[in-house]
């Protein structure tokens, strides 16, 4: 542990040996930028693919929705002009702004929608979010106006039209998205050249020029945070956003950096699979969580960049409460917990970690802390393709994972008892059903609130705690978002 803290690999060590003349001419092109990111997408079209990162490089920037999320959360129009509820909540008619075209020449107007959000909900439909447009029904009234209704009461609707797998796609080019990306965006793609990088350049066509003040960006996948570090220090990467926690501290005095640390809605999660025997047994599960130090994974995975929570929701969220205290840390209880139960031990689990550092730091913290209780973890490192394959899609192979989730409402995944962690309640979307049927601010906080004290009380994951997200840039970088309501890298905002 001690190493990872304070080696540099040699790449690293030889990039900051260059980084004093390379760092200035960085600082000479104010028409491009350099963002760096942890994850390389592993496609371009997130109403196909759940990973966060192909939000990232294409939401706002290649693809549009007809919302847009702001760095403070509020959601303002984007495709659409304006919107209009009706009284019983159920019903939005949305005008759509005129003379927009897509990336290919083709026209966007009510029909794309329609389009877009009918194979969003559609049978063959991959999109993360099929539920929520599976529910809607998308009415054309003319070319600019359509009119959305829902089988549910949603006040959450507006935002999640916001969100990446909302975006209108054109209706030739959206089978070809992943690799060749059309939308109606101010940029496009230029090259990806996989494994390494991806460019976007700003696209002519754009309804408004003066949108983006950047004419290419260059979005590099660097997973290793000695060299994440290293790329900035030599000017090879102007942002990167988010950065590996363990390499923070060295830029927070430098007056050449500036260090951004926000708050997110994310969910860093032990998920647990409850389709699996023992696992199945709530008194197992809740061992697994009374044996979990949360104040010492945060610091182990996250270095101290996170909140502990108890449930799959976050401070600041409508609704919260504190549920920390229902599953606390216990050792001699989790010991009794697996007694009940019968689980002789030890016990032994395979923990499945995707690449990200909270994941494989993480791992190693929790699989010494369950050691203590006789459950001997395993550990199965994998690449993202295989987890979200694998883990999350397909045959759900694993016992124990760790991830983020990001997206900021969804509580509604565990009412799908065939969500990857198999959570299977008929309390819990008893529930859920009502949340989404109730309009009213104060009972619908108060079930919110009942939700998250049921998930904690059948310990459906062990829920560890909410990340932090610190970004670092060169000091002229201007517009990137502190808060991150959603994972995106909104390019019309930055410049230098």
């Amino acid at each position: 542990m001690l190493n990872r803290r304070t080696v540099l690999t040699s790449t690293a060590m030889a990039a900051l040996a260059t980084a004093a003349p390379q760092f200035a001419l960085a600082q000479g092109r104010k028409d491009s930028m350099v963002v760096g990111m942890t994850l390389e997408p592993p496609g371009l079209d997130p109403t196909a693919n759940a990973a966060s990162a192909i939000a990232e490089v294409t939401l706002y920037n290649i693809y549009e929705t007809l919302t847009k999320i702001n760095a403070d959360g509020k959601v303002t129009p984007l495709l659409a002009e304006s919107w209009e509820v009706s009284p019983d909540l159920k019903t939005y008619t949305f005008k759509l702004r005129r003379g927009v075209k897509f990336q290919n020449g083709e026209p966007f107007n009510a029909q794309a929608v329609k389009f877009s959000f009918d194979r969003a909900g559609g049978e063959k439909s991959t999109n993360k979010d099929k539920r929520t447009f599976a529910n809607l029904s998308t009415q054309v009234t003319d070319e600019n106006t359509v009119v959305l209704i829902n089988k549910e009461i949603d006040p959450d609707l507006p935002f999640l039209l916001g969100q990446a797998t909302a975006i209108i796609v054109e209706p030739k080019s959206a089978d070809t998205n992943a690799t060749k990306p059309v939308g109606t965006g101010p940029y496009k793609l230029d090259s990806w050249a996989k494994g390494s990088s991806l460019v976007v350049s700003k696209w002519d066509g754009y309804r408004n020029p003066n949108e983006a003040k950047l004419k290419k960006v260059t979005f590099r996948f660097i997973s290793d945070t000695a060299a994440q570090a290293a790329s900035l220090m030599a000017g090879d990467v102007d942002v990167f956003k988010p950065m590996g926690t363990r390499a923070i501290a060295q830029f927070k005095n430098n007056p050449q950096f500036q260090v951004i640390n926000g708050g997110s809605r994310a969910k860093t999660i032990l998920a647990i699979n409850s389709k699996k025997k023992p696992l199945d047994d709530v008194r197992v599960r809740r061992a697994i969580l009374a044996a979990i130090d949360r104040k010492a994974v945060v610091e182990g995975a996250a270095d101290g960049f996170g909140v502990p929570i108890g449930s799959h929701y976050v401070p600041g969220a409508e609704g919260y409460v504190d549920t920390t205290g229902i599953n606390p840390f216990d050792i001699e209880k989790a010991k009794k917990l697996l007694a009940e139960a019968g689980v002789k031990t030890p016990l032994e689990l395979t923990m499945t970690l995707p690449p990200p550092p909270y994941a494989r730091q993480g791992g190693e913290v929790i699989a010494a802390q369950l050691a203590k209780i006789g459950i001997n973890v395993k550990i199965q490192n994998v690449e993202w393709a295989q987890w979200l394959s694998n883990t999350y899609g397909g045959p759900h192979d694993y016992d124990l994972t760790i991830v983020s989730h990001v997206e900021p409402f969804d509580l509604g995944n565990y009412a799908k008892p065939d969500y990857y962690w198999g959570y299977d309640s008929k309390a819990f979307s008893t529930l859920y059903d009502k949340i989404k049927q109730t309009g009213n601010a104060t009972e619908r906080a108060k079930l919110l609130g009942d939700a998250q004290k049921l998930l904690a009380t059948d310990a459906a994951n062990g829920f560890l705690y909410q990340p932090q997200f610190p970004s670092v840039a060169k000091k002229g970088v201007k517009g990137l978002w502190k808060e991150s309501p959603i994972f995106v890298n909104d390019l019309s905002a930055m410049s230098w």
